[in-house]
């Protein structure tokens, strides 16, 4: 799905916080803080630097189970602090750049959802966008005192509804409900303040909402996932569609996937930006590039797990050791895909062409959630970014820095320097909400505006009561 490089058409860039660096060993980088993760001054560091880069969001992720084994192939999702919690404070350390929170619906409520995120979207002047995960971890029910993490479809069902009585209690105040008339002693007018009144199969909500609608008026959507749900939602629904795509190949057919999507339900192709991740190793040279995933991959703590990678890729390794040559494979074999991709990748960023089984291990953990690993010189790097973004691949990248801050630093001050001179991303920001950066127009009326008739008697009534006493 080739795209018109048009020159009103730009890059979208957001910074995915990973605790301390995507990479599973930038935390023992020398130098490095393990306990940044928690410093308000380092986040607020990291904040700053893609707000004053123009970026266009920062983006935290959740998870809701953790154990002591994650830190060995994950350990940015070991340990991360609550999201709106975390926003709140990043907002008030923040001007312009936009904010993406994630809430889990599967252990969620519906108004509880509604006044964070109408909360943070007032707090942070419009500035919010919700990225609305159902959650793939099983132990996460354990957690929340069920016996089983829900099958896919029934998390949907779910998920659905839930976003649909958000929506709705975002409505359930008109704009300007909240009038402040001191002379009339009406603080709200009643007219303006609806109930939901919804009954469906999971919720049943009166409302109003106890917060006045957000400054968006409906805030956008983010999503993630690779289910067939997942992406039908996103087609339908979402403002911004993350992918977890190692190769370009895959980003195309997600890409143009979503894009029909989401004309198939009466949007149009760009009012869904769709943003792969990217984790990209930068040099001044290449070796510089090469030597960096090289020495972040020597300080990963997991031990060779041979067992593990022989199940992964149903290739026979047992009586291997680490050092030994990956034994040759039928790559053609549409059954050793994984594997493929595995070994391409091991014989890329370790620069040869018989990787050893502790290259491809070391590949497998740095893979982690199977984001692109963009490795190069700026230069190299900005040419592929420019290549996705000019051939139906992308419309933006979530960034995930291999370690912060130097990966942040050296992306910004290396390879977006060059995306700007060629004219695909932006000097300054053109607007001051989430909406604005990704070219959402006016903001939508209330669903229940001009709806207040039976609400008008009540106002009578009130103001005359209040005349009365007074």
């Amino acid at each position: 799905m080739p795209i018109d490089p048009s020159p009103a058409r730009q890059l979208h860039f957001g910074i995915f916080l990973f605790s301390i660096g995507y990479h599973p060993g930038a935390w023992r980088l020398p130098g490095v803080s393990p306990q940044a993760s928690h410093d308000p001054a380092f986040i607020a560091s990291i904040a700053r630097k893609a707000e004053d880069a123009k970026f266009d969001f920062f983006f935290l992720g959740d998870a809701l189970a953790t154990s002591a084994e994650q830190q060995y192939v994950f350990p940015s999702q070991t340990v991360r602090l609550e999201p709106f919690t975390m926003m709140g404070y990043v907002a008030a350390q923040t001007q312009r750049i936009g904010l993406i929170a994630t809430a889990n619906t599967t252990y969620a409520d519906p108004y509880h959802i509604a006044r964070q995120t109408a909360s943070l979207d007032h707090l942070s002047r419009g500035r919010l966008a919700w990225n609305v995960v159902t959650g793939a971890d099983e132990r996460a029910a354990k957690n929340f005192g069920r016996d089983h993490h829900w099958e896919n479809s029934r998390r949907y069902d779910y998920a659905e509804e839930l976003v649909e009585v958000v929506s709705k209690l975002w409505d359930s105040w008109e704009d300007d409900a909240l009038i402040g008339d001191q002379e009339a002693g009406l603080l709200v007018d009643p007219r303006k303040l609806h109930t939901i009144e919804h009954e469906g199969n999971f919720f049943q909500v009166k409302g109003p909402l106890n917060v006045a609608r957000p400054p968006q008026g409906q805030i956008p959507l983010v999503n993630a996932g690779t289910s067939a749900r997942s992406r039908a939602f996103g087609a339908a629904r979402s403002t911004v569609v993350f992918a977890g795509v190692p190769t370009f190949e895959a980003a195309q057919s997600f890409y143009a996937e979503i894009k029909a999507g989401a004309i198939a339900n009466g949007r149009r192709a760009e009012d869904v930006s769709i943003l792969p991740g990217l984790v990209p190793y930068v040099g001044r040279t290449s070796d510089e590039a090469y030597a960096l995933y090289q020495r972040l991959s020597g300080l990963i703590a997991a031990k060779l797990d041979i067992a593990a990678l022989e199940r992964d890729l149903h290739i026979p390794l047992t009586g291997l050791g680490g050092d030994d040559p990956f034994p040759a494979f039928d790559e053609t074999d549409a059954s050793f895909a994984l594997a493929r991709l595995f070994i391409t990748q091991a014989r890329k960023l370790n620069r040869t062409d018989r990787p050893t089984v502790r290259h491809v291990f070391e590949y497998s953990i740095a893979r982690g959630r199977g984001h692109f690993l963009a490795i190069g010189s700026a230069e190299e790097v900005a040419d592929t970014i420019q290549h996705w973004f000019e051939n139906g691949a992308a419309d933006g990248f979530n960034v995930c820095p291999p370690h912060l801050p130097g990966g942040l630093d050296d992306f910004i001050g290396l390879v977006l320097p060059i995306l700007r001179a060629r004219g695909l991303f932006r000097e300054d920001y053109e607007g001051d909400t989430f909406g604005a950066h990704f070219g959402i127009g006016a903001r939508p009326a209330s669903r229940f505006e001009g709806t207040g008739a039976a609400a008008q008697a009540e106002h009578g009534r009130i103001t005359e009561t209040h005349h009365r006493v007074v």
